[in-house]
């Protein structure tokens, strides 16, 4: 018997050292063994790192010299040790003193220690140095009471644990106001009773994202009265179990503009329809109710593709993504037919503008829609207007040419009875101004547009029948024609014609009487689109310097001055080497 004691007295101390060396090598946590009147019995390695005293220096001193009156008194309960023994054990975080005078944030947790008949026996305390937990701590409080937005904390019980100074002005409510309370306390009344559950599910799926998507918001102040607010919820992993901060903005301003901008819509005298990125529709207006035949209720979260035409809905969403891979305000499908479908079927034709909004959704399109079917009806009948007139001006043209032509007939008949040459020259001088004005009569009558003649095609054709008709046999005359592709107005075409006709027959005429070749260079061109320059020239026998051009009594000079000034040209001549007349005038369009 006497033997098994020894045995386990033995084993008790050999358990006893392992307890104290186990004790001793822990350096994070301060063990501290107290017996029943308070005084330190043991002092592990621990205590010596983070308070500084030795075991030495310690042993037999009285725990509470550890902490300042001043901690004693406001952190501590009266008859600290009564207190633990009655109790069981005492938790607190507080401000310690190293031996070096040193100050530290600490959890202090103190236990009463009894043998199993209920005999105190001492006490243990623990003392863990939360000094990096609280600059951890404080850096966070730091960022939050910084941040732009109302910020609040929340326990797994639903109060309050912490605020910033953005969310007393956002709630009116005091610091000391808010902390402890419930969350529901800045909930408004008629949402308090679904409040809790909603904070339920968040804590047991905890995750960060906004709350609430797709609904409206509201926070209550101090004095009762509501704003709306967008909440962002992201849970937090502290000492003291699972904490959600969130981030509370008040966006009544933002809201405001919202309804000034449904407002703008509302009374826009278009129907207007904004689509999201998903081709969704998000808002209308009445008038786009009364242009497509839908309620508003039909519409809205419906695709856009309901207002289109089924012969254009395969391609419209590939147009719509296109548009947003792209976006800038813009005519949509410019250069082609547009058409809406109303709530019936019928198809109407449409202009849209297309307008990218930038929102807290993200980039929409607002699009403008205006019903075309009156413009277009006038557009036919203007179209038809147009094609009568062309068909009446055709014809005009028609006639005025023939009935040149009949003049110019009748002249060479009248010519080829007449002996005098004199006489027959000056009819035949007729007969080619005749057929110039009817070529570009002609020329119009032959073109898709009565409103100016091709100057180019009607010189082609002058040139020839003037040079056929003067008797320049056995003479090697030779014409140069360079024309820029020309077109000029009927009252321009008509006297400019007129004057190549009587400056090429005079060259014809006059500049070659005793020579056996020449040149006629006809050279035609714009300047900067705005100026004309005729020149025509030859390298005949030139103008006699005795000869005064400005009193000159034949009738083609005289029409040459006069088709100028109505042209309100400009003539330089250049008497010879090579004989040139050169006429610049204006390029009008009228």
């Amino acid at each position: 018997m006497s033997d098994h004691v020894k045995l386990d007295e033995e084993q008790h101390k050999t358990a006893d050292v392992h307890y104290r060396l186990l004790v001793d090598s822990i350096t994070d946590y301060a063990i501290i063994m107290l017996d029943p009147a308070g005084y330190i019995q043991s002092w592990n390695a621990g205590a010596r790192h983070i308070l500084g005293y030795s075991q030495e220096q310690i042993l037999t001193q009285s725990v509470l010299s550890l902490f300042s009156e001043e901690i004693l008194n406001n952190h501590f309960p009266p008859s600290l040790l009564c207190h633990v023994a009655q109790h069981g054990q005492y938790e607190v975080d507080t401000w310690l003193h190293r031996q070096d005078g040193s100050e530290f944030w600490a959890n202090v947790l103190i236990t009463a220690l009894f043998e199993p008949n209920g005999k105190l026996i001492g006490y243990s305390q623990i003392i863990k140095d939360l000094s990096e937990r609280r600059r951890i701590d404080e850096r966070f409080r730091r960022v939050v009471e910084s941040a732009p937005n109302a910020m609040v904390m929340v326990n797994h019980h639903g109060s309050i644990e912490m605020v910033n100074t953005q969310a007393e002005r956002l709630f009116d409510y005091s610091r000391a106001e808010m902390l402890g309370q419930k969350i529901e306390i800045l909930v408004p009344d008629r949402f308090c009773h679904g409040h809790p559950a909603k904070r339920d599910m968040f804590l047991h799926a905890p995750q960060s994202r906004p709350m609430g998507a797709g609904r409206d918001l509201f926070g209550r102040r101090k004095d009762g009265s509501e704003f709306p607010i967008e909440i962002g919820l992201n849970p937090i992993e502290t000492d003291e179990g699972m904490m959600v901060l969130s981030s509370i903005v008040d966006i009544s301003e933002r809201k405001r503009l919202e309804e000034r901008f449904r407002r703008v819509v509302e009374s826009a005298p278009n129907a207007m329809v904004m689509v999201n990125s998903r081709g969704k529709i998000e808002m209308v207006n009445t008038q786009a109710e009364l242009l497509f035949q839908y309620a508003r209720v039909e519409l809205l979260g419906q695709l856009i593709e309901i207002l289109v035409p089924e012969r254009f809905r395969h391609e419209h969403p590939n147009k719509r993504h296109q548009f947003f891979g792209d976006l800038q305000s813009r005519p949509m499908g410019a250069g082609r037919d547009l058409f809406g479908r109303r709530k019936d079927g019928s198809e109407f034709p449409i202009e849209i503008g297309l307008n990218p909004i930038e929102t807290e959704e993200g980039m929409m399109v607002l699009s403008s829609i205006v019903d075309i079917s009156d413009r277009k009806q006038k557009e036919l009948r203007i179209q038809e207007a147009l094609t009568e007139k062309d068909v009446l001006l055709g014809e005009i043209h028609h006639r005025v040419k023939n009935n040149l032509q009949v003049v110019h007939s009748l002249l060479s008949l009248q010519s080829s009875l007449i002996n005098d040459e004199a006489v027959r020259n000056m009819l035949m001088d007729s007969q080619n101004r005749i057929q110039s004005m009817a070529l570009i009569h002609q020329t119009l009558y032959q073109s898709n547009n009565f409103a100016r003649v091709d100057f180019s095609d009607f010189l082609e054709a002058l040139i020839p029948t003037l040079v056929n008709s003067y008797s320049i046999s056995g003479k090697n005359i030779t014409l140069t024609v360079d024309v820029d592709e020309v077109y000029l107005p009927i009252n321009s075409a008509i006297p400019c014609g007129l004057l190549i006709n009587e400056l090429i027959t005079n060259a014809l005429k006059h500049a070659f009487t005793d020579r056996s070749e020449g040149r006629i260079s006809v050279s035609l061109s714009t300047k900067d689109n705005k100026e004309i320059q005729l020149i025509i020239s030859d390298d005949g026998n030139g103008i006699a310097d005795h000869l005064n051009l400005d009193e000159v009594e034949t009738l083609g000079l005289r029409l040459v001055n006069l088709l100028s000034q109505q042209l309100n040209g400009v003539l330089h001549i250049q008497r010879q080497h090579p004989t040139q007349f050169v006429l610049r005038f204006p390029l009008t369009e009228h």
